[in-house]
């Protein structure tokens, strides 16, 4: 794979807090390898911003490996960057060119207040999961992996949802600002599995409660989610988790 060097504009939000005015700055930099990721970029320009004595920009980060969901920046418009089912972390400089401009912005929906320049809070995502997304039940000692039989087809379903990272892209995405693919997934990888039947109708009901609670918007099903999220969650869920409230709703009735 051929390795360059380019330089490029970037145009990135900066904001001090939730309740101030936020605005595009400005910034160059030059000799960036093609092959770092999107994040190392960031930190070059922040040592290069640290240097000169000014404000670093502020991002979440942690893993750096595809797997926490916490790089959540809106890049030229898309979540998470050009490249399909792909974290920012995982993106790599060789998605851009030479002499590029880069916009880059937060996560924009209501229920993610930003909280300073690229970083937003979605702890509304951990209240939606503290109401339901977990098997409390005694389940006892550890089992055979084979002591309880689960349909094939169940279990790769289960296990697809459960590869939500939770990262926000879906809300972030949606013109709705709705989180019906999150919650959706999060119902659907418990639901599908014995260990959650014991719980599967208050667990759907009070998760679907707090994400009303929280501010997310409805869904109008044009599957902007889908296609903006990092791990290919399936809008598969939002119609398995409509059947379940259906369901658990006719039984509380």
């Amino acid at each position: 794979m051929e390795h360059y060097t380019m330089n490029l504009t970037l145009k990135v939000w900066k904001q001090k807090n939730s309740s101030s005015q936020g605005a595009f700055e400005t910034y160059q930099v030059k000799d960036i390898s093609s092959e770092m990721s999107f994040l190392e970029m960031f930190d070059v320009l922040n040592e290069q911003l640290i240097r000169d004595g000014k404000d670093p920009i502020a991002f979440d980060h942690d893993c750096r490996e595809g797997i926490c969901g916490m790089c959540s920046m809106y890049i030229n418009g898309q979540a998470h960057g050009p490249w399909a089912k792909n974290t920012t972390c995982q993106l790599h400089m060789r998605a851009f060119k030479d002499g590029d401009t880069i916009v880059v912005e937060p996560w924009r929906a209501a229920a993610f207040p930003v909280i300073k320049d690229l970083v937003v809070d979605r702890t509304a995502f951990d209240r939606i999961i503290q109401a339901g997304g977990y098997i409390s039940v005694n389940t006892g000692n550890a089992v055979d992996a084979n002591a309880i039989p689960i349909d094939k087809k169940d279990a790769d379903d289960a296990f697809m949802a459960a590869a939500c990272i939770g990262c926000g892209a879906c809300v972030a995405t949606c013109k709705n600002g709705s989180a019906m693919l999150f919650v959706s997934a999060k119902v659907s990888q418990l639901a599908l599995l014995p260990q959650g039947e014991p719980e599967r109708d208050t667990r759907v009901l009070n998760m679907v409660a707090q994400m009303d609670k929280e501010g997310f918007g409805n869904c109008t099903n044009t599957y902007a989610c889908e296609a903006e999220c990092p791990k290919g969650i399936s809008v598969a869920n939002i119609a398995r988790m409509n059947r379940e409230y259906l369901r658990a709703g006719l039984k509380a009735d």
